[in-house]
């Protein structure tokens, strides 16, 4: 058994696949103050819901980018899996070119969202990776990462504006009835919704005109899902990408 984990700022994801199928995942919320101990635990609790134990795991594979739980997540593997965890980098060979000028600023869940859509696709893609940032990663017809754009992530503009404005207030991500709103939360849920859509079809056709060429652009992350459907250059979604990317990058480094 394998287990896939993707440590992002807000959330993180946890794949368990079976002869390489997923067959269970978890979203759970980052705390950056997690031990290995605790992390284990948790890891622990998840597996019993499937009649499982730790013991169980033969194999585990994570992205993060948050350096401090990276380590943590060493130091579980080193007790509890007999040293049986990778932790993806730009030195692991994730079967494509990273062409940047520093590949170890690329956040490792860049890399493996960009595999998994290359994969998928077999040619020119872009993924929109909805997380605590909006992450765009662009890869080539030729299986390049070619590098991408980064924008402030949905969650964080609200709790700015809120923040800020002091009779503005966090507004839940439901679909608006009207671009025109009636009240002050209507008005919000139009601009975050329309405006953040609006953000994602002007940087896809962007990065489309500057490849040159048509390349299917897909949406993944906790929090494409308010977004995607006021989308028009969105072509897939795909909530689960990147644990699919850290089984593929897990099988080429066997």
């Amino acid at each position: 058994m394998l287990l896939g984990i993707d440590v992002g700022n807000t959330q993180t994801v946890i794949g368990m696949f079976r002869d390489g199928e997923l067959v269970e995942h978890w979203r759970l919320a980052t705390d950056r103050s997690a031990t290995a101990d605790v992390l284990a635990t948790r890891l622990a609790g998840l597996l019993e819901l499937r009649d499982l134990r730790l013991r169980d795991v033969d194999a585990a594979i994570v992205s993060s980018v948050v350096p401090v739980l990276g380590h943590e997540y060493e130091e579980l593997s080193d007790r509890y899996l007999d040293g049986a965890l990778a932790l993806v980098g730009p030195s692991m060979k994730i079967g494509m070119p990273i062409r940047v000028d520093n590949p170890y600023e690329v956040g490792a869940d860049r890399l493996v969202n960009s595999v998994a859509a290359y994969d998928r696709t077999g040619g020119a893609c872009i993924v929109a990776d909805f997380g605590t940032s909006i992450n765009y990663d662009v890869v080539s017809a030729e299986g390049e990462y070619l590098g991408g754009v980064l924008a402030p992530g949905v969650e964080i503009s609200i709790e700015a504006l809120a923040q800020r404005a002091a009779r503005l207030f966090k507004v839940e991500l439901d679909p608006p009835k009207s671009v025109i709103g009636k009240n002050t939360a209507a008005a919000l849920q139009s601009g975050v919704i329309y405006g953040f859509a609006g953000q994602v079809d002007a940087i896809v056709r962007r990065l489309r005109d500057e490849l040159g060429e048509e390349a299917t652009a897909i949406a993944t992350g906790g929090l494409a899902s308010p977004i995607v459907p006021f989308c028009e250059e969105i072509d897939e979604t795909d909530d689960l990408l990147t644990l699919k990317g850290l089984r593929l990058i897990w099988e080429r480094n066997q």
